[in-house]
C-alpha cells in the first residue's frame, strides 16, 4: 500500500502543535532540516526511514503509526484534553503527558508479551439513579469485595488493585501543582491515570483511588482532569472523591477503632498515618459516618502528618540517600517499581532488546547498568 503523504504530514503537524513546538523547534531536537520537516508536513515529500524513527522516538509513539494509513493515535484523545484544559498545560507538561501515554503503550505490550494480561479482573458497575454519592459508595463497597477485602479490612497497596482491575496507573510529575490527576483512555492501552507526583505523597493515594473512580464511574469519557480544589457543585468529582474515601478509609473500619467517636490531634495524626492519607481526608470520612462533631473537625482540619513520619513504599528508608534521591527521579518520570521489574522482566525473558529496554525506562542505553545495579537485576539475557 502506497504511503499517503498527506495523511504523515498531519500526523506529524498534530504531534508537533500538541507539543507547541515550531517547525524550528522540532527540527532542532530531532536534527532533520527543518526545510525537509515543513515539506513533510505539507504532504511534498516523503520521510525517510530514519526520519520515521527519529521522529516516532521524539513523540514516544510506534513508527509504525507513521507508515500506516489508520489514524488511530492517542492524539486523538489529547486533543479533546489540551481543547478543554489547554490552558492549564505547560509545554512542559505537555511532553509529561506524551511519555505517560508511551509508558501505559509499553507497559500493556509487555503484560501481554508476558501473559500477565489474563490476570487482570475488569470491573463492572452499573449506576443507577441519579445519587451520585450513593454511586460512589456502592462502587467502593462493590470493589472492595471483588478484590477480596472484608468490609473492615483495609489494604494497603492501592496501586496493585488498581492495575489488578486492567487500568494503568502511573504517578508523574506536573508542573501544574493546581492538577492532581488525570484519567486518559489509550486507543490502545485502554485506561490510564497519572497521578501528579509533585503532590504529598498520601494525596497521591487519595489522588490515584480518585482517578480510579473515573475509570469505573466516567468510562464512557475519553479524558477528565481532576484539580487540587474542588467546585461545591461538581457532581462528578464529589462522586469520585466519595469513592475514593470509601475505598480507603471504609466506615466499618473506622467504627472499630477504640473510642470511635472521640478524636484528638494525636489520635487523628496516628490513624491518618496508619491509613496513608492526610488528616484532613480521615476528618472528612469520620464526618461522613457520623463519628465526628462540626467543633473536633474544625479543630483536626489544621492538623497535619509530619513529613518524617511518611514513608513511600518505593523509597524503603534503609537506602542509601543517593540511591533514594535516583528513586525519586525515576518516580517522578513515571518509572514505578511495578512498570521497572515488568521491564527487566520482558528483558530477561527475551521478549525486548537492550535497546527497547531503555526506550521503555525512558534513559539511553550509557544508564541501563546503573538503573540494573538499583534494582538489584542483570543486563544478562535470562538473568
Amino acid at each position: 500500500m502506497a504511503l499517503n503523504l498527506e495523511l504523515v504530514g498531519d500526523k506529524i503537524r498534530r504531534y508537533r502543535e500538541q507539543l507547541e513546538l515550531s517547525p524550528q523547534e522540532l527540527a532542532t531536537a530531532t536534527g532533520i532540516p527543518v526545510q525537509r520537516l515543513e515539506q513533510c508536513e505539507a504532504g511534498k515529500q516523503e520521510p525517510t526511514g530514519d526520519d520515521i524513527l527519529i521522529l516516532a522516538d521524539f513523540f514516544r509513539c510506534d513508527y509504525k503509526f507513521f507508515i500506516s494509513n489508520e489514524r488511530l493515535a492517542p492524539f486523538e484523545q489529547t486533543d479533546q484534553l489540551y481543547r478543554r484544559y489547554g490552558k492549564d498545560f505547560s509545554k512542559a507538561d505537555r511532553r509529561n503527558i506524551q511519555d505517560f501515554l508511551f509508558l501505559c503503550e509499553c507497559e500493556e505490550f509487555l503484560l501481554r508479551e508476558l501473559g500477565r494480561a489474563r490476570n487482570r479482573q475488569p470491573f463492572l458497575f452499573q449506576t443507577i439513579g441519579k445519587f451520585y454519592k450513593a454511586h460512589g459508595e456502592q462502587a467502593a463497597a462493590q470493589l472492595r469485595r471483588q478484590l477480596g477485602y472484608g468490609p473492615n479490612e483495609v489494604g494497603m497497596n492501592l496501586y496493585e488493585d488498581i492495575r489488578r482491575i486492567g487500568v494503568h496507573v502511573f504517578r508523574r510529575k506536573l508542573g501544574n501543582s493546581n492538577i492532581s490527576g488525570l484519567f486518559i483512555r489509550h486507543p490502545t492501552a485502554g485506561k490510564c491515570v497519572l497521578v501528579n507526583y509533585s503532590e504529598d505523597f498520601y494525596r497521591q493515594r487519595f489522588t490515584a483511588a480518585h482517578e480510579c473512580a473515573h475509570t469505573i464511574l466516567d468510562d464512557k469519557e475519553d479524558v477528565v482532569v481532576s484539580f487540587t480544589r474542588l467546585k461545591k457543585d461538581d457532581l462528578i468529582e464529589i462522586r469520585a472523591n466519595t469513592f475514593a474515601s470509601r475505598y480507603l478509609i471504609p466506615p466499618e473500619f473506622l467504627r472499630q477503632i477504640p473510642e470511635p467517636t472521640t478524636w484528638n490531634p494525636a489520635k487523628a495524626i496516628h490513624w491518618a498515618n496508619q491509613l496513608k492519607v492526610s488528616t484532613e481526608a480521615l476528618t472528612y470520612a469520620l464526618r461522613d459516618a457520623q463519628l465526628l462533631d462540626e467543633k473536633t473537625a474544625q479543630t483536626l482540619k489544621g492538623v497535619r502528618v509530619p513529613a518524617e513520619m511518611k514513608v513511600d513504599p518505593e523509597i524503603p528508608a534503609d537506602l542509601p540517600e543517593r540511591s533514594k534521591e535516583r528513586k525519586r527521579h525515576l518516580l517522578a518520570m513515571g518509572l514505578s517499581d511495578f512498570y521497572v521489574e515488568l521491564c527487566f522482566e520482558a528483558y530477561a525473558n527475551a521478549a525486548i532488546s537492550r535497546g527497547r529496554l531503555a526506550e521503555c525506562l525512558l534513559i539511553d542505553d550509557t544508564e541501563l547498568q546503573e538503573i540494573a545495579t538499583l534494582y538489584g537485576r542483570s543486563l544478562a539475557y535470562g538473568d
